[in-house]
């Protein structure tokens, strides 16, 4: 069980922003989808997750459809290769801080629509992201960020703990992706887009090398979404204690305080300031983890219902469609018909 939820979720939201300029190229995204192993009901139902598996296996498709890493999001594109290509760059760099400006340097001169600028201070670093002065998608701040910080967290063989991150768009409906991949410190409406962390990481050796390249660039991007997410938040250290238990003995609040040597008032009121709440996050994990064991086909639904806590299969499949807005048998029937 410790396993099942691990990697997590992803909202369709994201799928849809995925998949929006291949839309409106008029591109055939069936096969996209089938190599995803996403069924298109998925697409209908606004509160649908899948799983971080299927939707790495959704970027790499995309991305071949249309020969763009960077799925339309500017007008000049990232061709298939191109991170590669700037991996292969920025792994013979001395620090972290020279690999960062050879990677903005890169993606400067691939991208027409982002420039990226790191900024050092005495404390500080700031990679700031700007856009030309035209409001762009939060999806494409999003991804950019992603290519960058997740290949900076491989090159250093760690992750970079981010203080804040700003965009200059709205708040999307669901900024959830955002605060788990990144930091909790998340806003919108914000005068620049940008990330900061401690300015001493720049000085961190590289500690990857050539041979181990191809190794990195075959995991990514799971690695990219996964890997090197925030788990440093409360919500990510009260998951990694749920996921070591069978659903039906999770504790209480003031029990799973104790264990993590604070009151049970400061524990909620640290989920609250991420905007949660203990049951929120039971729930959210309730949710993956019946996603990771739905995309099993070695198991039922009933299966799936007992091991996520639920005595009924009734009950279960009224609560998974109240988080999803979709029936269990949407992903159970996915998984038969696509693998």
């Amino acid at each position: 069980m410790k396993s099942a939820g691990l990697k997590g979720t992803v909202s369709i939201e994201l799928v849809h922003e995925a998949l929006r300029a291949a839309a409106l190229r008029n591109m055939d995204i069936s096969g996209v989808l089938e190599i995803a192993r996403l069924d298109r009901d998925l697409l209908n139902a606004p509160r649908a997750r899948i799983s971080a598996a299927a939707y790495s296996r959704m970027w790499v498709a995309l991305a071949d459809l249309m020969d763009d890493e960077f799925f339309g999001l500017d007008s000049h594109g990232l061709r298939r290769g191109s991170y590669a290509l700037m991996t292969r760059a920025a792994v013979s760099s001395e620090n972290l801080e020279h690999a960062l400006r050879r990677i903005l340097r890169f993606l400067h001169a691939t991208l027409d629509d982002f420039r990226g600028e790191l900024v050092r201070s005495a404390d500080e670093a700031r990679v700031i992201l700007h856009d030309g002065g035209v409001l762009r998608r939060l999806f494409g701040y999003g991804t950019w960020f992603i290519l960058v910080h997740g290949l900076a967290c491989w090159l250093v063989h760690r992750r970079i703990p981010l203080r804040e991150m700003r965009f200059r768009c709205p708040p999307p409906a669901d900024d959830s992706h955002y605060r788990t991949r990144f930091c909790e410190d998340v806003k919108f409406n914000a005068q620049t887009t940008h990330i900061t962390f401690a300015s001493e990481l720049l000085d961190l050796k590289i500690a990857e090398s050539p041979q181990t390249v191809d190794t990195f660039l075959r995991a990514a991007p799971a690695n990219l979404l996964v890997k090197y997410r925030n788990d440093s938040s409360t919500s990510a250290q009260v998951r990694h204690r749920l996921r070591s238990q069978m659903p039906d003995a999770w504790p209480e609040l003031e029990k799973l305080a104790q264990e993590l040597c604070v009151s049970g008032t400061t524990l909620q009121r640290r989920l609250q300031q991420e905007g949660l709440s203990y049951q929120r996050v039971k729930d959210d994990l309730r949710r993956d983890i019946a996603i990771d064991l739905l995309s099993s086909a070695s198991l039922t639904v009933a299966e799936v219902a007992a091991r996520t806590g639920f005595q009924e299969p009734s009950a279960f499949h009224r609560a998974f469609k109240k988080w999803t807005g979709v029936s269990p048998g949407s992903y159970r029937s996915s998984a038969h018909t696509r693998e």
